[in-house]
């Protein structure tokens, strides 16, 4: 199976340009690539892989076919990240092994050239995660500077005493016993869901976290309005006192699922910073950004 996945790899993923001019039809030989195969096919797909000399041949649509629905996602999740970022992204590096493909390649210049100066690939993207964390570490174990700052930074706050309450808006259905002026037209209602109480005490790093589901079934993204108060308790983001810090957008696939998808949503506060993060509990997809701390 990894010999029949090698040989799709380098013969069919990662020459394909979605150039249908440049297209040259892949063709797997069982007998030849992986010949094990043969013995464990029932007799109805045996008849018929004779009759095909045990050939099985790829078109230009059958490989296109796979690439769209994973580039799409891989698309709309670049765009929300680019969306979420308070700063102006200056370069983009496609990494990984699927960071070979030259039709990815081509589709994420298409749509982000406008948007990022410099998109590219560096030499041997498929070691370059691992390559980088390496030289990084290599580089600290070098220099005795940094990691006297680095372990000086992490006696600067043991603990700190929030001055203020910090969470962020959600959605619920209106009940009975919620204020009939704040009911919307569709049913709900919008509510501020306390992650971190003022007053309360937090370690460096510490996190606060709280799951959430899409108020509709047909949702392909979720906004994460941040707001915080010198309130203790406060139920409502357009309370006096309430403000905005910030945003955090997440893109929500697998809508034939509905309303059962479940996001992980966290505050965590650093030494100076706080980090918002949003996971999704279905496929692991993750998304954050970062704010500035008033301490």
């Amino acid at each position: 199976m990894q010999y029949m996945i090698q040989d799709f790899s380098s013969r069919a993923k990662l020459p394909f340009t979605g150039d249908k001019s440049e297209f040259t039809s892949y063709e797997l030989d069982l007998e030849d690539v992986a010949p094990v195969v043969m013995g464990y096919v029932t007799e109805e797909i045996r008849h018929k892989m004779e009759e095909d000399d045990w050939l099985i041949v790829f078109e230009y649509e059958d490989i296109k076919s796979m690439f769209d629905p994973i580039i799409e996602r891989i698309i709309k999740m670049t765009q929300v990240q680019l969306d979420n970022s308070r700063e102006t992204c200056s370069a983009m590096f496609l990494v990984g092994g699927f960071g070979q493909s030259k039709y990815l390649q081509k589709r994420i210049k298409q749509e982000f050239q406008h948007r990022v100066k410099n998109i590219s690939v560096p030499i041997n993207p498929i070691a370059a995660i691992s390559r980088g964390a390496a030289l990084y570490g290599l580089s600290m174990m070098n220099s005795a500077f940094d990691l006297d700052r680095m372990s000086s930074l992490k006696f600067v706050i043991n603990e700190r005493v929030l001055k203020y309450t910090y969470g962020f808006e959600i959605n619920p259905e209106w009940k009975d016993g919620d204020p009939i002026e704040r009911r919307r037209r569709n049913g709900l209602i919008d509510k501020f869901r306390c992650m971190a109480q003022r007053g309360t005490v937090v370690k460096p790093n510490q996190e606060f976290t709280s799951v959430v589901k899409p108020a509709f079934s047909n949702q392909e993204f979720i906004n994460f309005p941040i707001y915080y108060t010198t309130e203790y308790r406060a139920q409502y983001c357009d309370e006096i006192g309430m403000k905005l810090l910030g945003k955090l957008r997440i893109s929500l696939p697998d809508v034939h699922l509905g309303k059962d998808r479940h996001i992980l949503f966290a505050l965590k506060f650093g030494q100076m910073e706080i980090t918002a993060t949003a996971k999704n509990k279905l496929n692991g997809q993750n998304y954050q950004t970062t704010f500035k701390l008033d301490i």
